[in-house]
């Protein structure tokens, strides 16, 4: 028993086969309903809840700053456009520009995995 004395009570109600579920369980891990339910839910909350208003708040942050570094993409390439006409633009810089071009690229694609991850995870 942790520290304490168990004096506050959860009531949960459950279907007829959620509950044979947990009976089952009861049988095979040898263990009580009470017991069970209090080692599933608190051993694995940090793992399972997820607090939707911080994930929403990041998620909102991502987009944001996503749409300022296409914003800077977009003021990079017509700046590199205008310097292409008059032939002032060196090769490095381009060779630097789509590097760099291709590292967002790829993080915005990881990105989007990430993202269809959490999802995943919180339809579950």
């Amino acid at each position: 028993m942790t520290d304490g004395k168990r004096i506050k009570k959860i009531d949960a109600r459950f279907t007829e086969d959620e509950y044979k579920i947990v009976l089952d369980l009861e049988k095979t891990l040898g263990i009580s309903k009470t017991d069970l339910v209090r080692t599933k839910l608190l051993e694995n909350a940090p793992q399972i809840l997820i607090n939707a208003k911080e994930l929403i708040t990041a998620i909102d942050a991502i987009g944001s700053e996503l749409g300022r570094a296409g914003n800077n993409i977009n003021q990079l390439a017509r700046h590199a456009n205008t310097l292409q006409k008059r032939g002032l633009l060196p090769p490095e810089i381009v060779d630097r520009f789509n590097a760099l071009l291709s590292a967002y690229i790829q993080n915005q694609e990881q990105l989007e995995v990430s993202l269809r991850k959490i999802i995943r995870l919180i339809a579950r």
